[in-house]
């Protein structure tokens, strides 16, 4: 007896599509309200179509310099004891050291959050492709570094690193109207950019 069958195949697609992220978004865990699996976001068929937040709470959104932070979704599997698992990583880098964000990354450190990723890959209609990393499980900051540089021309800021562990891989978020996340399914998803 098979376990799932395929549904459909898989032809070539454009080659011309752009790679990187243009913005995250962290959403502290625990301030995503019921009603699956502790998270309040629900996905149906690897795409989100509903999320819902408490009362005053919303999402953080962070600018990425061009060309550096990356999501990755590795597969690890093992033939040996039957079982597949999916573990999101997020890599954010931050320009110029801050206190401000000496602060921030602290807090980050200290919870669990939820990623949401705006990449430049793009929909048919223009719109930018989001999608949610650590939606059952959270994700946390479990390395980073925060450099100087010894040349003028080298880094200075944080590179930061959030990874999680899912049972499923990531879900596209469902497109968006106008502005990301003003899904009408959405609930208290206010955006903070500053």
């Amino acid at each position: 007896m098979a376990c799932t069958n395929l549904t459909k195949g898989r032809g070539l697609d454009c080659n011309r599509i752009s790679g990187g992220v243009k913005f995250i978004y962290f959403g502290v865990y625990d301030q995503f309200t019921a009603p699956i699996d502790g998270t309040g976001i629900v996905e149906a068929s690897g795409e989100v179509t509903d999320i819902e937040m408490g009362v005053g709470t919303g999402l953080y959104r962070y600018s990425m310099p061009l060309g550096v932070a990356s999501v990755t979704d590795t597969i690890v599997g093992s033939r040996d004891n039957g079982t597949i698992y999916y573990t999101p990583t997020a890599q954010v880098l931050f320009n110029r050291l801050t206190k401000e964000d000496q602060n921030q990354i602290k807090l980050l450190g200290a919870t669990k959050v939820v990623i949401f990723a705006q990449l430049n890959q793009q929909l048919s209609n223009g719109h930018d492709v989001i999608i949610c990393l650590g939606r059952v499980n959270g994700m946390e900051l479990n390395a980073g570094t925060m450099d100087t540089g010894a040349a003028w021309g080298d880094k200075n800021g944080y590179t930061l690193t959030f990874d999680g562990m899912e049972a499923e891989p990531f879900p596209m978020v469902a497109d968006y109207t106008t502005n990301p996340f003003d899904n009408s399914a959405f609930t208290n998803v206010s955006i903070t950019t500053s």
